[in-house]
């Protein structure tokens, strides 16, 4: 899936820049980015996977409010 962003008339390149960023941003592509920066095992990845579950569950039993990192648009 390809990103595409129309810079109109007389824009200044900041401003440009700046919806271009918030546009690679909401897409979730540099997140993907920094998720495929280097190789994961897929043993790796369960590990980390169960560990965030279990994280989540002790933080749950200790009251505290789940953080999120991720904005959903």
């Amino acid at each position: 899936m390809g990103l595409r962003m129309r810079v109109h008339d007389r824009e200044p390149i900041g401003a440009a820049l700046r919806r271009f960023k918030k546009l690679v941003e909401r897409s979730g592509l540099k997140r993907e980015l920094r998720a495929h920066e280097y190789y994961e095992k897929p043993c790796e990845a369960r590990n980390r996977k169960e560990a965030k579950r279990r994280n989540a569950i002790k933080r749950a039993a200790m009251g505290k409010p789940t953080v999120k990192k991720e904005r959903s648009y």
